[in-house]
């Protein structure tokens, strides 16, 4: 039996079921990525001769396909947000990204230090890899898709796919600062806050709008029928605009994946009520529930062939009590005063859902410098925070959002 065949049947069978499981699992307290994860478990663990998905010895293949999905993921995130840009609309996701994201990174830090006992270089990394919330596994507490009201997104699903959206990319700069602990540069502080931080950040913002109100332009009011592409249904077009937007940033020297999704809010508010979102957001979403069902079942493998062997209770204890302490309580205390209700704030605050993004950011991060920590013991404790919470947010998601959204509707009726 030849392996590319067997690899390509299930890779087929896992697309299929990719389209046919979220509307069974809909409504039902099981997410969809937590049956991926179990489905590749159970696959790798069955002896049909499947190879060992090893981030190490794969880390290049695995950093572009992870890095791949987040920015596909990106685009629909940007795109499915009916709610208009602004200080005031957008208060909790400033909060979130100002306040709670270096906390997060701080808290993870620290149990690193302490716990495993990792020098400040392993620790910072770690901090980063596991702080961005995800946007490719929370589709649960997540916007769902374009309609025409701009104030249909409750805060809690706005809030965290506005994270989600913005805070992948502005880890970048405390990874970058992981690289230059580990790397002993000397004097970096000064290039590292005008560059990675200051630069890069706002020409991700700048060339993302830019491009957005450029391609909204010629999709919404080209003089020309055939550049007008919303009197179509292309929806691949959506693919088109993520690539370029990615890479021009990319060339710029700027964060791609800040770009992407500021071109997505772009181009979602050049016609803010037209169906051609609707086209280029379902397109997005299905190339996206593909990838995240492949990741899903080589994560699911890497945990079935060992992956977690290099796991200490220390290393265990970093992720559990990001899921369960750190990211709860920083959640909670920067919203403070803002315009979410106490039930809703709990509700953004738990669901700080890690995935896909912490492991491109590792599978970066190690192709750039040696932290002083073993690789395995690195991809150990990040794959076993992604996995709890994977288990965690899959198995509440669907209870808490439900009972969240019965006391809007009661609070709404009153």
């Amino acid at each position: 039996m030849s392996t590319l065949d067997l690899i390509l049947a299930l890779g087929g069978a896992a697309a299929l079921l990719a389209a046919i499981l979220p509307e069974y699992l809909d409504r039902r307290a099981v997410s969809l990525p937590l049956v991926y994860l179990l489905a590749g478990v159970l696959l790798f663990a069955l002896p049909i001769g499947l190879p060992e998905p090893d981030p190490i010895a794969h880390r290049t293949a695995l950093e572009h396909i992870t890095e791949l999905c987040v920015v596909i993921s990106l685009m629909g995130a940007g795109l499915a947000i009916n709610r208009r840009t602004g200080a005031r609309g957008w208060s909790t996701t400033w909060r979130l990204l100002a306040l709670g994201m270096p906390l997060t990174v701080a808290g993870v830090a620290a149990a690193a230090l302490a716990l495993p006992g990792w020098p400040i270089a392993a620790a910072l990394l770690l901090g980063a890899v596991l702080a961005p919330t995800d946007p490719v596994l929370a589709s649960d507490v997540h916007v769902g898709e374009p309609v025409d009201a701009q104030n249909a997104d409750d805060e809690v699903r706005f809030a965290l796919t506005s994270e989600a959206g913005l805070n992948d990319g502005l880890a970048f700069p405390i990874v970058y600062a992981a690289i230059a602990v580990a790397a002993g540069t000397a004097g970096w502080a000064g290039e590292w806050a005008l560059v990675d931080v200051l630069y890069r950040t706002a020409a991700g913002a700048v060339l993302g709008l830019l491009i957005g109100r450029l391609l909204g332009r010629l999709f919404f009011r080209a003089r020309s029928d055939g550049l007008r592409l919303s009197e179509r249904r292309d929806g691949f077009v959506a693919l088109a605009c993520t690539f370029l937007a990615y890479g021009v940033t990319e060339l710029a020297q700027g964060y791609g994946f800040v770009a992407v999704f500021v071109t997505a809010c772009a181009i979602r508010s050049a016609e803010h009520g037209h169906g051609y979102n609707n086209v280029l957001h379902g397109f997005v979403e299905q190339i996206e529930r593909l990838l995240t069902a492949w990741l899903l079942l080589l994560l699911g493998g890497f945990v079935a062939t060992g992956g977690l062997a290099a796991l200490t209770w220390r290393g265990a204890a970093v992720g559990l009590l990001l899921l369960l302490v750190i990211r709860p309580l920083a959640g909670w205390l920067v919203q403070w005063g803002g315009p979410a209700g106490p039930r809703e704030r709990l509700a953004i605050s738990f669901f700080g859902i890690r995935g896909i993004g912490s492991l491109f950011y590792l599978a970066y991060a190690l192709g750039q410098a040696d932290f002083g920590v073993p690789a395995e013991e690195l991809w150990a404790v990040t794959g076993f925070t992604v996995v709890a919470s994977v288990v965690l947010h899959g198995v509440t998601a669907t209870p808490a959002m439900t009972h969240v959204d019965a006391i809007r509707d009661r609070m709404s009726a009153s």
